[in-house]
């Protein structure tokens, strides 16, 4: 998910600019998807290098959580399968040269970075979604590749563009490979979401043809039109995707990210007020059939815009998107990588730090828009160091839950039992039991505690009373930040695997020691 959006908007000519009220602000919501995509493929965010040792792989990501934590992320979308290759063990692909150098070489005996992922994020209250690249199998021409990557054992279920080996995903072969690639992670991982990124048929290379008549030929599936196959090779995917996760883990969701422009208007009526490449027509992706069909539990649109770019607005990108949601999650991909991008005369707000923070005072006024995805990572540590202080101080001041699915889960936990507090000399110590069984058999996967000052009372719809919250199933917690003789009150609820949320246990008052 590099981009570099000067080779992919030529297409893009002006627009009337559109104006809106970037003033109007709205109050930070309990339930909103919190996102960061961290890019392993040419080591943009993590690991910062290929070779590192465990520990030096483990800290740095354990720094790279603890940042997002502070500032409010919820949600962690990591990339463990850039080039038909894994950045875990479970896997039937090799293991990837970008964690280690080499393509093939195992980092220690029992270390599996995703699992040592997924247990940190959840512990701090993150969700954690394996982001996989489904058909790119190299990056470059000369990359080098193991003589038992798949590239060079089944070279027949490939095609080249652009100096890119690319499965071909006209054969069927090809799309049950990945499902059982997918399928690999789903089973042996606690997972919240499998996540695809926007390449799905390369961006347009001019000169560049791509090399699959001879399987439109064999495979034609009913359809005359080459671009036509295309794109339903592309749904035929998305489809058993999504229809396999589900069987198998049902509260494991899944997203795409698709670029921001699904049709023009020109092109059809139904499309956005905009003049650029478009998902349909440029990469074969008919990203609005799949959330129309119920194919993917939230689209993500990579809305990598200003407000005033005037070939494609984010007000009217983010409108379009809301408006073709088909209630299902939409998340907008923020393009934290442009902030101080040296202005051009089409994209000089760039160089305006309000203009992501105003992006998401926009989006909280749209009741179909649930949250955000930020690209990528290391950008919000350095040159959109200024966004992350506003989340930090304002956006995202009080934490957050991701937003309900009711299409996957409904069924609301019971609440813990059994809630008690004790003063200590170290803070006060909160302890509960496991709330009984659901009537869909689930017990708790995670907590949220929440406390009030004295003199007030916990309003629960307020993410000003959360004090703390884990996807783990720990039953304790130990508030440190107390005063001596000071008294609190605590509530504290349970979640599901859906972060659906019970009703509390307590209330609970103490005095601090």
């Amino acid at each position: 998910m590099s981009r570099n959006y000067s080779c992919v908007l030529f297409f893009l000519f002006a627009l009337p600019f559109f104006s809106i009220a970037q003033n109007t602000t709205k109050i930070a919501p309990k339930r909103e998807f919190r996102g960061v995509w961290i890019a392993s493929v040419t080591n943009i965010d993590w690991p910062s290098k290929p070779g590192l040792t465990v520990d030096q792989q483990k800290q740095e990501l354990i720094g790279i959580l603890e940042h997002h934590k502070s500032i409010g992320i919820n949600a962690i979308l990591l990339q463990i399968r850039p080039t038909a290759d894994a950045l875990y063990a479970k896997s039937r692909e090799l293991w990837s040269h970008w964690l280690m150098g080499q393509q093939g070489l195992a980092p220690a005996p029992g270390y599996d970075p995703l699992a040592f992922a997924i247990n940190e994020a959840h512990f701090r209250g993150m969700e954690l979604h394996a982001w996989f690249n489904p058909y790119r199998a190299t990056m470059t021409a000369n990359q080098q590749t193991s003589p038992q990557h798949i590239t060079k054992k089944r070279p027949e279920l490939f095609y080249t563009y652009g100096g890119q080996k690319l499965f071909d995903p006209g054969i069927p072969e090809v799309r049950e490979y990945i499902v059982q690639v997918i399928l690999d992670v789903v089973k042996g991982y606690d997972i919240d979401g499998i996540h695809f990124d926007d390449y799905f048929y390369p961006y347009r290379i001019a000169g560049q043809k791509i090399n699959d008549s001879a399987t439109f030929a064999k495979y034609p599936n009913g359809f005359t039109k080459i671009d036509d196959w295309r794109r339903n090779n592309v749904d035929v995917l998305i489809k058993m995707v999504n229809d396999s996760v589900h069987y198998y883990k049902n509260y494991v969701k899944f997203g795409v990210s698709p670029f921001g422009i699904w049709k023009n208007f020109r092109e059809d009526t139904l499309g956005s007020r905009t003049n650029g490449l478009s998902n349909y027509h440029e990469l074969y992706a008919d990203s609005r059939k799949w959330i129309k069909e119920g194919w993917v539990d939230y689209i993500n649109p990579q809305i990598y815009f200003s407000f005033s770019r005037a070939a494609a607005p984010f007000a009217v990108l983010a409108d379009w998107w809301g408006n073709n949601a088909f209630g299902r999650h939409l998340y907008i991909g923020q393009a934290a990588y442009l902030v101080h991008k040296m202005p051009s005369k089409q994209e000089a707000a760039w160089g305006n730090l309000a203009e992501i923070p105003n992006q998401i005072r926009y989006i909280r006024q749209n009741n179909r828009i649930q949250g955000s995805v930020f690209f990528s990572s290391k950008s919000l540590s350095t040159v959109a160091k200024a966004v992350a202080d506003s989340l930090k101080n304002d956006l995202y001041k009080y934490p957050a839950l991701p937003p309900q699915m009711p299409w996957l889960d409904d069924v609301v936990p019971n609440s813990p039992q059994n809630f008690m507090a004790e003063a200590q000399a170290d803070g006060i110590n909160l302890k509960w039991a496991k709330p009984l069984k659901a009537k869909d058999g689930e017990t708790a996967s995670g907590y949220v505690v929440y406390r009030a000052e004295e003199g007030e009372k916990i309003n629960q719809l307020d993410p000003k009373y959360i004090l703390h919250i884990s996807f783990q199933d720990f039953t304790f917690y130990l508030d440190t930040d107390v005063e001596k003789g000071k008294r609190y009150t605590y509530l504290v609820t349970a979640l599901d695997r859906l972060k659906n949320e019970s009703e509390s246990s307590g209330p609970i008052g103490v005095q601090a020691k």
